[in-house]
C-alpha cells in the first residue's frame, strides 16, 4: 500500500534489503500455511452446498454455473449460453440430500496435459547429439549449428537443466557451443549454466537470459541485414531478468526493464528502453546508447557504466538510490575496456570497435551508475582487504559495520 519498493524504504520490512527494516517484518512462514488451509476449508464449504465431493467432480460442471445479469451494463450484453449449454448429459447427483437425474456438462480429464517436449529443438536435436552428451560427461567440447524461430521458447533449458544435473557447477568455459540462425523465441537461454554458450545471429524475443545462471550469449545481426543494429531493437523486453551469473552481449538494443533483478551477469547492450537495470542487485551493465525513463529505480547493488554522448541521462536516471560520476579509477577503467573487447569478439559490435579505437576519447562520455549504499559498502571492503582480511571476511565485516 505504501508503493515504495523501488526505494528500498518498505515500512513492513518486505521489499528491501535494509536490515533495519527488514527487522520489522514479523511474518512466518507459517502463516501463509494458515492462510492456505483457510482457503481449503472455505472452498469444502462451498463444495458441501454443492454437493460435490472432490475438485475433479467441479469439472465441467457448468449446471453450477450462472450468468450475473445484475452489475456493470457491460456484463448484460455477453452472452454465455453456448457455453452453459455445451455437451449436456444426463447423470445423477445428490441434491439436498436426494439422488435426481439432471443434465449436467461434464468433461473428463484422465490424463495430464502433454507439453510435447519431445518436440522442442532441446530434445528432438541438442540432447539426442552424440557430442552434446560427451561433453556433458566431461569427455571434450561440442559445437552445433542451427536454425530456430519466435515459437522455440525457453531454447536451451532442457540442455542447461541436464548439464546442471551432472555439473552442479557447470562445465569449462565454451565446452558446447550452439550457434543459431533465426528468431530466439521467449526465454531463449533462460538459465543456462557455466559453459554454455549460445550465438544468435538473429534478433530475439522477450526474456532473453532470463535467470541466466554462468553461461554466455551473444546476440548479433546477420551480416546481410539491412539494418543498423546498433539503432534498431534487436531483443525484446526484460532480458537477462533475474540473471545470477555469466555474460550477454548484444550487439543492438534492447527493449524495457533491461537487466531487471540482475543479481551477477556482465551484460553488454547498445542502447535500453525505460527501466533499464530496474531492481539490480549485482553484476556489471554495460549501456553503450541511449536509455529510456526511469533508469537504476530501485538499484541496490552492481554497476552501471553508460555512454552518455548527448548527456541526457540524468534526465531519465532515477536519483532516489544511486550516484551517477565519472570514471576515474584506473581499475574501472580497466575493467570497461576489458568487457568492451570481449563484446567485440563475441559480436562482431562496430559501435564498440569505434569506442575502443578512441578509447581515451570516449571515456569522459561514459557515466557510472552506482548505488550509495553499495559504494560505501566496496570502500569498506576495500580498507579491509587491505588489512589482511580476505574477501569474504571483508565482505562479512563491512556490512555489519554499514548496517550499525
Amino acid at each position: 500500500m505504501m508503493r515504495v519498493c523501488n526505494l528500498d524504504t518498505c515500512p513492513m520490512g518486505v521489499a528491501t534489503q535494509n536490515p533495519r527494516l527488514r527487522e520489522r517484518f514479523t511474518g512466518k512462514p507459517e502463516y501463509v500455511e494458515n492462510f492456505m488451509l483457510f482457503i481449503a476449508r472455505e472452498l469444502r464449504e462451498y463444495m458441501a452446498k454443492l454437493g460435490v465431493r472432490t475438485v475433479d467432480e467441479l469439472v465441467g460442471r457448468t449446471d453450477l454455473l450462472r450468468q450475473k445479469k445484475e452489475g456493470r451494463q457491460c456484463n448484460r450484453g455477453v452472452d454465455l449460453s453456448r457455453i452453459l449449454a455445451a455437451d449436456a448429459t444426463d447423470k445423477e447427483i445428490s441434491k439436498a440430500g436426494q439422488t435426481v437425474t439432471a443434465a449436467v456438462n461434464e468433461r473428463v480429464i484422465d490424463t495430464p496435459y502433454d507439453f510435447e517436449l519431445e518436440k522442442t529443438k532441446d530434445e528432438s536435436i541438442l540432447l539426442k547429439d552424440e557430442g552434446v552428451q560427451k561433453a556433458i560427461s566431461g569427455n571434450g567440447k561440442a559445437k552445433l549449428c542451427i536454425d530456430v524461430c519466435n515459437t522455440d521458447r525457453a531454447f536451451a533449458a532442457l540442455l542447461g537443466a541436464e548439464i546442471t544435473r551432472h555439473n552442479p557447477e557447470g562445465l569449462k568455459d565454451d565446452s558446447i557451443v550452439i550457434e543459431c540462425h533465426g528468431a530466439g523465441g521467449q526465454s531463449f537461454g533462460a538459465f543456462i549454466p557455466k559453459g554454455l554458450t549460445l550465438k544468435l545471429i538473429g534478433d530475439s524475443n522477450d526474456y532473453l537470459g532470463k535467470g541466466l545462471s554462468g553461461g554466455r550469449i551473444a546476440v548479433y545481426a546477420p551480416n546481410e541485414a539491412s539494418y543498423d543494429a546498433e539503432e534498431n531493437i534487436i531483443i525484446g523486453n526484460v532480458a537477462l531478468y533475474g540473471a545470477t551469473g555469466g555474460e550477454a552481449y548484444i550487439a543492438g538494443m534492447a527493449g524495457e526493464r533491461f537487466c531487471v533483478r540482475n543479481s551477477g551477469a556482465t551484460a553488454v547492450v547498445e542502447g535500453v528502453g525505460e527501466h533499464g537495470c530496474e531492481y539490480m542487485t549485482g553484476g556489471r551493465a554495460v549501456i553503450l546508447g541511449p536509455t529510456g525513463k526511469n533508469f537504476a529505480a530501485g538499484m541496490s547493488g552492481g554497476i552501471a557504466y553508460v555512454l552518455d554522448e548527448d548527456n541526457h541521462l540524468y534526465r531519465n536516471l532515477n536519483k532516489d538510490m544511486v550516484l551517477m560520476e565519472q570514471i576515474d579509477s584506473k581499475s574501472e577503467k580497466q575493467e570497461l575496456k576489458e568487457i568492451l573487447t570481449r563484446h567485440v569478439h563475441y559480436t562482431g559490435s562496430r559501435k564498440a570497435k569505434r569506442i575502443l579505437d578512441d578509447y581515451d576519447g570516449y571515456l569522459p562520455h561514459f557515466k557510472k551508475i552506482i548505488p550509495a549504499d553499495y559504494k560505501q559498502l566496496l570502500h569498506l571492503i576495500s580498507l579491509y582487504e587491505e588489512q589482511g582480511m580476505s574477501r569474504e571476511e571483508a565482505q562479512i565485516e563491512a556490512f555489519y559495520r554499514h548496517t550499525q
